[in-house]
This record gives structure tokens, sequence and C-alpha cells, in this order.
């Protein structure tokens, strides 16, 4: 404010005047002002703007990091914030290997003088008095919580995978299954495994190992898999980079695809499209979950009960060429 009062020859208390819209400023004076707040590209801090408002109308998108999921759910937010008239900030919490915590220390930081609510998304710990502002959780390590909640049917998405390799002719099918901890890994094992025993197929539990959601941990596993004398001829992967890191694996070791090998991810991941051969799999709705937490996040600032306070979308499969019937 200083730099603007000098500029425009003016006292601080009338550029004061100008930013909070109140009285006691000559036309000329307030668009001479506001010409030079344009030119200098001033704007109040959110915490001074806090704390003459009690609010900032800046929601924060908080994530761990900033990963092929998270971002695709980002995107949404964006898309469907033009019209609520609040800003957007995104802030990856996570740090030096923390994985369970972050979102405690986010929210204590940022919450008040800097987002007035937060869409977390795939919290470890979600509770509502943290912070003190609404917030809404995406897809919570633990499954729906007591904060409002949005999520995709990941049981189902498993369910679908696994009868579309069934339906190939599979049988010998292998789950390379995420993080044990989280919800949505133990959704997607379960639908494959409920999808295997209506069909009448055993499932091989030598073909069901823990790849983590992540490249460079679904990589031992995935070779472990496709190693042996007895491989299988299809798997389904519990996210499409432990997907593709399973591709990548697989010509590493002579197999093609799908003529060798058919495999299925899971997410829908842009990357998905862009892997070789084109990745077939379960795509979430994720911008879709975005801009519904973010609805569901403007009426809880209105004042209102978001209703119903947990949000399930399908999921749906994503047909390209990195499966074919035996």
């Amino acid at each position: 404010m200083a730099d603007v009062a000098r500029e425009a020859g003016v006292s601080v208390a009338t550029v004061s005047k100008v930013v909070n819209g109140r009285y006691g400023v000559s036309r000329a004076t307030l668009e001479k002002v506001l010409g030079v707040i344009a030119d200098l590209g001033y704007e109040a801090s959110l915490g001074a703007r806090s704390l003459r408002s009690l609010r900032t109308n800046v929601i924060g998108v908080l994530v761990a990091e900033f990963e092929p999921f998270s971002t695709e759910l980002l995107k949404g937010v964006s898309d469907a914030i033009d019209s609520t008239g609040y800003e957007l900030i995104a802030y990856s919490g996570r740090h030096h290997g923390e994985t369970v915590g972050w979102e405690r220390r986010s929210l204590v930081r940022l919450a008040g003088s800097v987002i007035d609510g937060a869409i977390v998304v795939t919290p470890t710990i979600v509770d509502a008095e943290i912070g003190g502002i609404p917030v809404v959780a995406v897809d919570p390590h633990t499954g729906p919580v007591d904060v409002p909640t949005v999520d995709a049917d990941n049981y189902a998405g498993g369910v679908i995978a696994t009868e579309y390799l069934l339906g190939l002719g599979h049988r010998r099918i292998a789950h390379l299954s995420g993080r044990p901890d989280l919800e949505s890994a133990r959704l997607r094992e379960r639908g494959f495994r409920e999808a295997m025993a209506r069909a009448g197929v055993e499932v091989d539990e030598r073909l069901v190992v823990v790849g983590g959601f992540r490249a460079e941990s679904a990589e031992g596993p995935a070779r472990e898999l496709l190693s042996g004398p007895d491989r299988p001829t299809a798997v389904f992967a519990a996210n499409d980079l432990s997907a593709i890191r399973t591709m990548e694996v697989a010509r590493s070791l002579g197999l093609r695809i799908p003529e060798d090998l058919s495999i299925i991810g899971f997410d829908n991941v842009p990357e998905s499209a862009l892997a070789t051969p084109p990745l077939t799999t379960i795509a979430q709705p994720l911008k879709a979950i975005g801009a519904a937490a973010l609805q569901m996040l403007v009426t809880m600032l209105d004042g209102a009960t978001p209703a119903p306070a947990h949000v399930r979308l399908p999921t749906t499969m994503v047909e390209r060429a990195s499966c074919r019937a035996l």
C-alpha cells in the first residue's frame, strides 16, 4: 500500500479507503489509485484480507503430492470453480517421505488465514475439527468418514475389469493390488475375487501380489509374476501407473502385449492412452469427482449441509489395445 500511495501521490490512508471500498475519496483520486494498483499488480495479502473480513474467498485443494490421479481431480475442481466466486489454491502437503498425518499439518497451516475451506485428496486422517474450516474428503484411505466424502465405485470397477478378462477367455488372471491399507485398493481386490468366484474360477494366490499403486513399487512384483514358468495370461493392475510399468516389464522379458499377455489398469489417467499399446482401463470420473467435491464444499461454506454427505460416482470400462481374447 505504501508503494501504491507513493506512486499515486496520496496517503496510505487514502489507498486503504480505496482498497476497502470506504467513502471519502473523490472520483478522480479513486480512478488514479485504481490505475496505479492495476499497473503495480497490487493485491492485499490473504492474511490481511482474512483479518478484515474473516474470509479469504479461497478454497484449497490439499494433496499429498502432484501425480496423475490428483492432477486430474484438480482439473475438475478448476473447471468448476469459475461460477462460484472463489479462488483456488493447490497445496502439496507431504514432504520428507511422510505418509501419514500430512493433512493435519497442512490444514493447521492454511485454515482461516489462507483458505476458507479445503478439499483433501486421499487423506490418511480426516477430522472435521482440524483447523475449524469446512472439509470435503476425496477417496479417503479408510473409506467414507465423518466429513462429506466423494469417491468412485472401486468395487464395481474391480468386478468390471475381471469380468472383461474372463469374457476374453482368460482364467490365469493375476491381480497386482494397491496398498493394503487403502480402502480403494481393498475394494478393487474384493471385486476381482468376487467376479472370479461367480465365474467358478479359483484364484491362484500366487498371482495376487501387492504393487502399491506406484510404478517403482510395482516393478519387482510384476517381474516376479511374469518370470515364472506358469505365468498368468492376463493381469488386472490396481491402477494405471502400475499397469504401465507391468507392460514395460513384460516387454523387457520378451512378452508381447496383448499377444502374449493382456493387461488392464484402473483410473484412466491421461498416461493410459499414451502407453504402448494404449492401455485398456477402468475409468474413474476424476474430473467429475473434483467438481462434486467442490460443490459440496461451496454448499458448506454457504452454511448448508450437503445432501447426500457421501457421493459415490460410477466406474466404467475404457477399451483400448492392451487386451485380447485367448
